[in-house]
């Protein structure tokens, strides 16, 4: 399994850290190699946040990102809509309730 390099690392945390204020971040060394496989079936929450940082990175469209990870289009702007209100750590599935519970 391939682990984060620098760029996607530093820019995921920049991301979270400007998440807390909504302010996006600019561009930075992120490429699709850097994105998960394809092939990805198990979305974990660090899997998630690389293709919402593909995404807003402008390497792919999110309709690309949804055909090419069989994503309904509903459930990637789940994903940006839980980044923007509660910073990356939203998208741990053991916590989606709990943020969700907080939004009713």
């Amino acid at each position: 399994m391939k682990s984060l390099n620098t760029a996607a690392t530093s820019r995921l945390r920049a991301e979270s850290e400007a998440d807390a204020v909504g302010v996006s971040t600019g561009g930075a060394n992120l490429t699709l190699d850097d994105l998960p496989p394809p092939q990805t079936r198990r979305w974990v929450m660090r899997r998630k946040a690389e293709v919402v940082a593909g995404v807003r990175a402008g390497l792919l469209t999110a309709d690309e990102a949804c055909r090419r990870y069989d994503l309904s289009m509903e459930e990637f702007q789940s994903w940006q809509d839980m980044i923007d209100r509660h910073g990356v750590h939203a998208l741990r599935v053991t916590r989606l309730q709990d943020y969700r519970r907080r939004e009713d």
